[in-house]
């Protein structure tokens, strides 16, 4: 996530280097038809989107690439980014990547890594490499993993205007819930926050504690997950993120505003994307890039397959968002 244009946050990249996007808006139809669960993408320096996908397809990292982001991407066979995750991980179930390329060319990559020593549990890991599809290097040490509060996931980059860089995660309260709808509707229910840790130019070295930005409320029902942060040209942030429960039709893609990077972010009236609308089923785990001066959004939904991508414009209207599918 850099600068002028996007990741999962924003990319270094020049403007120069992006083509005409047209826009695709048929959102009732995947533009990858294959189990590619929390999709983030990369927009490479030589104009190429990458997207990287939850464990699927014999891959730990899965890779797909695309000409455009809104028309059909294509797995990249031959690709696993991370064939080895840390070893603090049992080498399974690695969810939920994000990769940004930092000011010194070197590519980062954050994972929810599988916990060797309690596999009830996931922590977030970081690992590097010289080119966008890997392999990547893992760190030895986790980046994040209090285990007393369920570990945590969903790590994603994020570079604000001024230069400074930071990582979201979710503290994975759910897992250790008391029961009910993604472990964690019967009382007492455990937060489950999205944090926000300032990093180094590195992308991985901390800076300070992290901070509490959003938490999930009676309306979300179990947890507020897969957080997504985007800075609009008049200064406004977009906190995206799902609620519900990813097994369910309740999951949906969801925002929060704010005109700070720390918050407070406030909630929208309602989600932006959300089963039975567009024909999506289960919607979520989002990733939001800026194509061609606009924000463009990519998330999953579940089809025959798994979970699928999808891709849709989205329109910023004050604090109102709006995804663009027809």
């Amino acid at each position: 996530m850099f600068a002028a244009i996007a990741l999962s946050s924003s990319l270094f990249v020049a403007a120069s280097v992006i083509s005409h996007q047209p826009l695709r808006r048929s959102g009732e139809d995947p533009v990858f038809s294959q189990d590619f669960p929390d999709p983030s993408i990369l927009l490479d320096k030589d104009g190429t989107w990458y997207a990287f996908g939850t464990t699927g397809n014999g891959k730990q990292i899965q890779v797909a690439t695309g000409g455009n982001f809104y028309q059909q991407w294509a797995l990249l066979d031959d690709v696993d980014a991370l064939p080895q995750p840390g070893t603090w991980t049992t080498g399974r179930n690695t969810w939920a990547p994000d990769v940004h390329q930092t000011s010194n060319g070197t590519y980062v990559m954050y994972y929810s890594g599988e916990v060797a020593a309690n596999p009830a549990h996931h922590c977030i890991g970081t690992a590097v490499s010289a080119t966008a599809t890997g392999p990547y290097i893992p760190d030895e040490e986790p980046f994040a993993c209090d285990l007393d509060v369920g570990g945590a996931i969903d790590a994603s980059g994020f570079e604000d205007d001024d230069g400074k860089q930071y990582v979201l995660y979710k503290v994975d309260g759910n897992s250790v819930g008391h029961g009910g709808s993604c472990g964690n509707t019967v009382e007492p229910i455990v937060p489950t926050p999205i944090m926000l840790q300032e990093v180094e130019e590195d992308g991985v070295t901390k800076m300070g504690d992290p901070v509490a930005i959003f938490d999930r409320s009676d309306e979300d029902g179990p947890l507020v997950e897969a957080p997504s942060l985007l800075r609009t040209a008049n200064g406004l942030y977009i906190l995206f993120f799902s609620s519900g429960c990813y097994l369910e039709p309740s999951y949906n893609v969801n925002y929060a505003t704010s005109t700070s990077v720390r918050g407070p972010f406030q909630r929208a009236p309602r989600p932006m994307i959300r089963t039975g609308e567009y024909a999506l089923q289960a919607p979520g785990g989002a990733s939001a890039v800026h194509v061609e001066g606009r924000v463009g959004v990519a998330f999953h939904a579940n089809c025959q397959q798994g979970r699928c991508m999808h891709t849709t414009p989205i329109v910023v209207d004050g604090r109102e968002v709006r995804a663009e599918i027809e």
